[in-house]
């Protein structure tokens, strides 16, 4: 059913309208980009789903979204160096038949994340 993602500024209280994502797909230590985009006004792709059904393969993945630089753009004064820069997710498909939305609560001091529905 695909893979999909959701990025909320939650300093700001809205979505990361403008955040650069890269996907990559893993194989051991080597990362082969996928896709790059840049999120829309809902923080979301605005092509939908990242990968469709029948392009995510079970596997494992990386999600790095470009925290520091969407909070720059947003002008939030951020240390120097900051404290987060880009934020790697890596998580593993176990069945590709099924929907994998992947997330990302963020400010520029802390995150999370969790499997979505």
């Amino acid at each position: 059913m695909g893979l999909s993602t959701h990025v909320l500024d939650t300093m700001h209280g809205c979505p990361a309208a403008g955040m650069q994502v890269e996907l990559y797909a893993m194989q051991g230590d080597t990362a082969a980009l996928v896709k790059r985009l840049t999120l829309n006004d809902d923080g979301r792709s605005a092509d939908g789903p990242l990968l469709r059904d029948g392009e995510l393969n079970n596997g494992i993945f990386r999600l790095v979204f470009d925290v520091a630089a969407y909070f720059q753009a947003r002008g939030v004064a951020l240390p120097e160096p900051n404290f987060l820069n880009r934020v790697t997710l890596d998580f593993g498909v176990a069945d590709a038949s099924r929907h994998y939305h992947v997330p990302l609560l963020v400010s520029p001091w802390a995150y999370s994340t969790y499997r979505g529905s």
